[in-house]
């Protein structure tokens, strides 16, 4: 069953492609046609391919995994953070640092001092400290806030990422293909699709357009993820009924001594 509307699509202009003469000649299968010099995407791909790459988001999410979504343009970053947040997932919505991910236990670092920061300023340490190296602290701890406190959550690899421009985030791309970590896009006409897993031909300038396919593919991770959350409270409840037989056994052992206790005073009546 598609989760995609077709009109919907279409209302946010999400068909619209880049110029004739910048477009990029490996997207000439999702290309439908040319019109006004500009082109326009085949939509009926489209519905497919977010289908697609919604059933993995949702199978990655059921299984407790992390997807990592990167989009740090002006038009993208408010909607994809909003998104991201609402289905508990880490996000890069500011710079791409380098190395995020073929160099993850140095980000890891990172994160940990920020904690450690936060730490000193539960416990005390941090007033102790004099005025300049205080300053000094809150300056370093809200860059790393900025940079780096979206991704605080993730202790390991996320097992996919979710690129906006393609063209924009091609470093984290690249470190993706690095590390066969799959990679989920929306690929506008002026983009190089191969590099990319799950191809989602699309409009990635406009706000509507991004805005309808980040929230389609959060809504199948939040599927996934109310899926896992039955499952494991169906877990817990069978749980109990399997520990009864042993229990029951164990009580059994106990009460056993109590029946032999009699034998046990003939010596002293034969003394």
């Amino acid at each position: 069953m598609s989760r995609t509307n077709f009109q919907d699509l279409l209302d946010a202009g999400v068909h619209f492609g880049h110029l004739k003469r910048k477009w990029n000649p490996k997207m000439a299968p999702y290309i439908f046609m040319e019109k006004n010099g500009i082109h326009i995407i085949d939509l009926h791909k489209t519905v497919v391919k977010i289908d697609e790459a919604a059933n993995v988001m949702k199978q990655l999410a059921h299984a407790g995994r992390k997807i990592l979504f990167v989009a740090t343009k002006k038009q993208a970053k408010d909607i994809v953070a909003e998104c991201a947040q609402k289905v508990n997932m880490p996000y890069v919505t500011e710079r791409w640092a380098g190395g995020m991910l073929t160099n993850f236990p140095t980000i890891r670092k990172a994160v940990k001092k920020m904690n450690t920061i936060d730490k000193m300023m539960t416990d005390g340490t941090f007033e102790t400290l004099a005025k300049r190296e205080r300053l000094q602290i809150s300056r370093q701890r809200a860059k790393l806030e900025k940079n780096l406190g979206s991704i605080a959550d993730l202790n390991r690899l996320p097992s996919a990422i979710f690129v906006v421009d393609v063209q924009k985030e091609i470093n984290a791309v690249r470190e993706a293909n690095r590390l066969n970590i799959p990679v989920i896009a929306m690929v506008d006409t002026c983009c190089d699709p191969t590099t990319i897993d799950y191809v989602i031909p699309a409009n990635d300038d406009a706000a509507k357009s991004i805005q309808l396919i980040t929230e389609t593919l959060c809504g199948a991770i939040a599927e996934g993820l109310e899926d896992r959350r039955i499952e494991k409270e169906k877990e817990k409840e069978e749980a109990p009924v399997k520990e009864e037989a042993p229990v029951k056994r164990v009580r059994a052992r106990k009460n056993a001594p109590k029946a032999e206790e009699a034998p046990v005073e003939e010596p002293k009546n034969e003394e």
